[in-house]
């Protein structure tokens, strides 16, 4: 069995995802090989076996399903992955139709047998896929899913691809830029997030002071946004940035599903809340149960003494 993941990149600036989804590749057990559209960059040198570089040419669904068509037909692949951004949402579902093959998209997590799983309303439910027909069986990997670290360092054998991209029907405007953000929290190493625990915007002081000792960036869940305390550009959430850091801490976040599915990435969950029953503990590493307003007023000022 054989995995191939296709990277994406622009200008040779790799998405995050697509090294997410080279991780869930690793997750098979099995020989990962890769593909990328332009130069290899970062990607030669990661542990995979093989990297397939294509020519360069402007995105168009056509074009990117017939030249990807073609390199499967080569490779003959048994999985071929994706990093489940806004381009490959375009062209994967016609490049399955292509195929005669199902696409299981928005894929949370991949077992060694090959089973897949999703969450459905906002990860309040998950549920198992398991591919019965023969490959290539084709899945996209939810953001946040795995960590960028997790894919070993290496140097792969490059061996160039070279497909005609055909008539292309449609072309297509110019990429799809989200709105600019003075942070991007899916870059942060160390994130403290504060929720309603917090009572009032006068009190944000706390956390802030929290996060700089720490030298984290600062996020809420979505009450703290929505009330006007924090920018809507540092909600962690379904309907806020997805974030993947190696610690997160929750103050006072009670732990809702929606606010779940943006940080379940994180590779240590700290949560501080007075509630013992709140779901945050389910999901947390660590857990301190007390009064907030003692509790990291106390842990400021033992992290700045360890600095000092």
């Amino acid at each position: 069995m054989s995995v191939l993941v296709i990277l994406e990149q622009t200008r040779g600036a790799y998405h995050r995802m697509s090294w997410e989804a080279l991780a869930a590749a690793f997750a098979l057990g099995q020989p990962v090989s890769a593909a990328v559209i332009g130069e290899p960059g970062e990607a030669a040198t990661k542990g995979i076996e093989r990297l397939y570089t294509i020519p360069a040419f402007d995105y168009s669904a056509d074009g990117y399903t017939a030249v990807l068509a073609a390199l499967i037909a080569q490779v003959q692949p048994d999985y071929v992955l994706f990093p489940h951004t806004y381009q490959v949402r375009d062209f994967a579902p016609k490049l399955a139709t292509r195929l005669g093959r199902v696409l299981v998209s928005d894929v949370v997590k991949l077992h060694p047998d090959g089973t897949a799983v999703r969450q459905h309303f906002q990860g309040k439910l998950n549920s198992d896929y398991t591919f019965t027909g023969p490959g290539p069986r084709l899945l996209s990997i939810q953001a946040g899913a795995y960590r960028p670290d997790a894919v070993p360092a290496g140097a792969p054998v490059i061996e160039a691809f070279a497909a005609d991209p055909g008539p292309v029907r449609a072309q297509a405007e110019a990429p799809f830029r989200e709105s600019s953000r003075a942070v991007d929290l899916t870059a942060a190493d160390i994130i403290v997030s504060v929720g309603r625990g917090i009572q009032e915007k006068d009190n944000l002081i706390l956390v802030e002071e929290l996060a700089e000792a720490l030298g984290a960036e600062l996020a809420a869940s979505r009450p703290i946004c929505d009330n006007g305390w924090l920018p809507m550009e540092r909600q962690v959430g379904s309907s806020g940035q997805t974030v993947a850091p190696k610690l997160y801490l929750a103050v006072g976040i009670s732990g809702a599903i929606q606010h779940l599915v943006g940080m379940k990435g994180a590779k240590s969950i700290v949560a501080i809340n007075k509630d013992p029953n709140a779901p945050i503990f389910e999901v947390a590493d660590y857990g301190v149960v007390g009064d907030l307003f003692e509790v990291v007023p106390a842990l400021t000022e033992a992290i700045n003494k360890l600095k000092a």
